[in-house]
C-alpha cells in the first residue's frame, strides 16, 4: 500500500472526516484539520456558488495561519467533495473554484469522470472516489482516481451493501493504492480495525454530526446521541439511491419507516425528497449504524482526541 507524498506524515490519526451534506462547514473542516485528520465538506454545501470561493479561501488561510503558529503540529490537508452525477448542474463552476484553490484532496461521488480526475491530479491533488462495489471501484481507477473509499454496509447517507471485511479484502486483491473504509466507524478501535483489514484510512461521518461545529439542528445532534444501530432505516426513497437514515426523522416527516415506497434514481434530486414533502437530507436525517458509541455532543477536537486515546489503547491491547 502506498500513500501520495502529499498525505504522508500529515495526519495524527489515519482518519478522513466524511463530507456531510448540509452539515459540514468551514468551522468543522478547520477544527478537524487542526486536530490532525482530513476534514471534508461537500461543494454543494456552499450556497450560492460564489460562497464556495469564500469557504475555500477561509479554510486555506486558517490552516496556513495554524501551520505558521504551530510548525511542530501542522494541520492535516482538507478535502472537497464533488458530486459528479449528471443531476449536479453546479459541477463545472464548483470544479473551477476547487482547481483555483488547489484543494489537496477531492472526494468524488456518484459517478467517475476522467476530465474531473485529470483537472485535480494536474495540480498535484489527490482524488478519492467513493464506491459501493467492485464494478464502480474498477471504473474509478480506470478513469484516473488516485484512491478509493469503500462504502460498506452500515455507512451513513448513501451506503453500500457489502461487509467491510469482504469489500476491503476483494479490493486489495487488485488495488494497492490509497484506500479508505466507510461504514459504522466511530471509535479508535474501529480505526485500527480498518487498518488491520487493509485500509489506509477510516472514513468517519455520523459521529461528527454530534459536534459543536457541525451545522446540524440541535434535535438532529441529540438524535445521534440518543440513537443506536436499531434506529437506522435504509431506503432509496429520498434521493433515488439507497441510504441510511434516522428512524425518528422519517416518522416526523409523516412516513412509515417500515413501509417506505421505492425511489427512482432517474428522479434523483439533492433538494427535494421523492414522494414526500420533506426535503431530502434536511428533514430526513442521514446516519450510519455506529452512533451507539456517541454519548454526548462535544467539540470536534475533543472527539478526535478521544479517538486518539481509543486508538492507542486498542494498539496496546494487541500487544499485551
Amino acid at each position: 500500500m502506498s500513500l501520495p507524498k502529499s498525505l504522508q506524515g500529515r495526519l495524527r490519526l489515519p482518519v478522513i472526516g466524511a463530507p456531510l451534506f448540509i452539515i459540514s462547514n468551514p468551522a468543522l473542516v478547520i477544527a478537524q484539520c487542526k486536530a490532525g485528520i482530513i476534514g471534508a465538506f461537500p461543494a454543494l454545501n456552499a450556497r450560492p456558488v460564489s460562497q464556495l470561493d469564500e469557504w475555500l479561501h477561509e479554510i486555506t488561510e486558517a490552516l496556513a495561519a495554524h501551520d505558521k503558529a504551530h510548525p511542530e503540529a501542522p494541520a492535516a490537508p482538507f478535502a472537497v467533495n464533488q458530486i459528479v452525477h449528471r443531476s449536479n448542474t453546479r459541477l463545472e463552476e464548483d470544479m473551477a473554484r476547487t482547481v483555483k484553490w488547489k484543494a489537496p484532496v477531492v472526494i468524488t461521488s456518484l459517478g467517475a469522470r476522467e476530465d474531473v480526475n485529470q483537472a485535480i491530479t494536474a495540480y498535484g491533488g489527490v482524488v478519492l472516489h467513493d464506491v459501493i462495489n467492485q464494478k464502480f471501484a474498477h471504473k474509478a481507477i480506470e478513469k484516473g482516481a488516485t484512491g478509493l473509499i469503500c462504502v460498506s454496509a452500515g455507512a451513513g447517507g448513501h451506503a453500500g451493501a457489502f461487509s467491510p471485511f469482504a469489500f476491503v479484502q476483494e479490493t486489495r486483491e487488485w488495488f494497492d493504492g490509497p484506500l479508505a473504509l466507510s461504514g459504522a466507524i466511530s471509535t479508535g478501535g474501529g480505526i485500527l480495525a480498518a487498518q488491520a483489514m487493509g485500509a489506509d484510512f477510516a472514513y468517519i461521518g455520523s459521529a461528527f454530526i454530534a459536534t459543536d461545529e457541525a451545522r446540524a439542528a440541535p434535535e438532529y445532534k441529540q438524535a445521534i446521541v440518543e440513537g443506536s444501530a436499531a434506529d437506522i432505516v435504509g431506503s432509496d426513497l429520498f434521493t433515488g439511491v439507497f441510504g441510511n437514515y434516522l428512524r425518528p426523522s422519517v416518522v416526523s416527516a409523516g412516513l412509515d419507516p417500515d413501509n417506505l415506497p421505492k425511489g427512482d434514481v432517474a428522479t434523483m434530486n439533492f433538494e427535494s425528497a421523492a414522494g414526500s414533502k420533506a426535503k431530502a437530507w434536511r428533514d430526513i436525517w442521514g446516519s450510519g449504524q455506529g452512533i451507539g458509541a456517541v454519548k454526548r455532543i462535544k467539540p470536534a477536537a475533543e472527539f478526535i482526541a478521544q479517538l486518539g486515546r481509543e486508538y492507542a489503547a486498542a494498539k496496546r491491547r494487541l500487544t499485551d
